[in-house]
């Protein structure tokens, strides 16, 4: 087994290592942490939750182990996150990381947070700042951050920051960093707009692409529903929720009104839910994430503001209620469940509008997803991508007498509910009967990409 001293990072972090349950490197952390101790630019692109939070923060943490005596302003490393919860979590590792080594201390300013413990941070000696873009080129204009001694610049989800709109911002804050410092990018994709970024801030960096493992590719089951309407939609989710095997779900929606609409819907159904998208105060949001972690809230209902940075190891279901707009936030957003190790279920909404954005998903993951159907509320649509159930054919298809694939009392045949306005309705008070689920033929594995 390969251990983080035989990658060259300093022993203080053994202990550290250990007592976070990390005993051996990743993946991505084998092939990053060297070249970023040798000083190296690195574009990495690496998939959620294999470990490039350790992979960049580690060997630019190292630097504060032999540190310099001589006391200079402002932070050594800058971390820039195109979100908040994102930002939240990497300070959150550096801490953790940061334990065992005499001098490491972390600072954390994002958009929707007062100001006031923001500038007492920025006030005082720190080293490592992470920050979301537009905080910061606010605190910068300021002249409460001061950037002329950093050492290590690093863009995480760089792909994100683009999407969002940031490539301004990133590149105005570049120009007030030493030229002589290391740059260091993590993307999902490496885009033809993430290599223009990187030419202009990186010198002669090196490459690395990570993918998981068949084995973890293997953890999360994906399966396509079809739907003819948004009533359609509704009634199988409730149908899902049901099902007592859900410990905690995730539900995309495509809009801050539907996130909030739908949480109070399935809230006045019964199930304990709570929304989370851009438009809430930090506060707000942290109170909602907080509720969650501790279990007290089923439901999360969000937009895709929290398919990154997203960590509760109970989330067991991912709903795509709308399919993402990009590709590749597919791929995030399903990673909010099987994390660690564990088994996850990841299921999407597909109706006759969606096809092309299906096919954009399965060719950017590079492989088929498995249509299935709830029997009882299988949809009238028929995109003609396989052959039709069977009437009194075998059980077929992965979910074949599994709990949450059966038709529930009272549930009508599918295409029949209203559009909005949302409409609640008491759940049913059984589990659900047991029933087959068909394979639409697609030959998808059903498994992470």
């Amino acid at each position: 087994m390969t251990h983080f001293t035989a990658l060259g990072l300093d022993p203080a972090f053994d202990t550290t290592l250990a007592a976070l349950g990390i005993s051996a490197p990743t993946p991505v952390q084998q092939q990053a942490i060297p070249l970023l101790l040798e000083g190296h630019d690195l574009i990495a692109t690496a998939p959620t939750g294999t470990g490039k939070t350790a992979a960049f923060l580690l060997p630019a943490m190292q630097r504060m182990a032999g540190a310099s005596p001589l006391r200079l302003a402002g932070p050594r490393v800058l971390v820039l996150t195109p979100t908040r919860e994102l930002a939240q979590q990497v300070a959150k590792a550096a801490v953790d990381f940061g334990r065992a080594l005499p001098r490491c201390r972390t600072v954390c300013i994002t958009g929707g947070e007062s100001y006031i413990p923001q500038n007492k941070a920025l006030a005082g000696p720190y080293d490592i700042l992470v920050a979301t873009p537009g905080r910061l080129m606010d605190q910068m204009k300021t002249g409460r951050v001061v950037l002329s001694n950093l050492e290590v610049l690093v863009l995480d989800e760089a792909d994100r920051m683009l999407d969002m709109g940031f490539a301004d911002d990133v590149l105005a804050i570049a120009k007030k960093l030493p030229r002589e410092r290391q740059t260091v990018c993590f993307t999902a994709t490496l885009s033809d707009d993430v290599q223009r970024l990187s030419r202009q801030l990186q010198n002669s960096p090196r490459t690395i692409v990570v993918a998981k493992p068949a084995a973890e590719r293997l953890q999360i089951d994906q399966h396509v529903i079809y739907v003819d309407d948004f009533g359609h939609k509704r009634r199988l989710l409730d149908h899902w929720l049901l099902d007592a095997a859900i410990k905690q779900a995730v539900v995309f929606t495509a809009t801050k009104r539907d996130a909030e609409e739908l949480a109070a819907a399935l809230e006045a159904n019964g199930h304990p839910t709570v929304a989370l998208h851009g438009d809430l105060p930090q506060k707000h949001r942290t109170r909602m994430m907080n509720v969650v972690r501790r279990g007290h809230a089923r439901v999360l209902v969000a937009t895709d503001v929290a398919a990154r940075g997203l960590d509760v190891p109970a989330i067991t279901h991912v709903f795509n209620f709308d399919l993402p707009k990009f590709a590749e936030d597919y791929v995030h957003r399903i990673g909010r469940t099987g994390r660690a190790g564990a088994s996850g279920t990841a299921i999407s909404f597909v109706n006759r509008n969606d096809l092309p954005a299906l096919q954009k998903i399965e060719r950017f993951i590079g492989h088929k997803v498995t249509v299935s159907a709830v029997a009882g509320m299988e949809a009238r649509f028929k995109p003609g991508m396989g052959k039709p159930a069977r009437p009194g054919g075998k059980p077929g298809g992965k979910f074949a007498g599994k709990p949450g694939f059966g038709k529930s009392a009272g549930a009508g045949t599918s295409g029949s509910g209203q559009d909005r306005p949302w409409q609640s309705r008491k759940p049913a008070r059984h589990t659900p009967h047991h029933a087959a689920a068909h394979s639409g033929g697609r030959g998808g594995r059903g498994a992470d990409a």
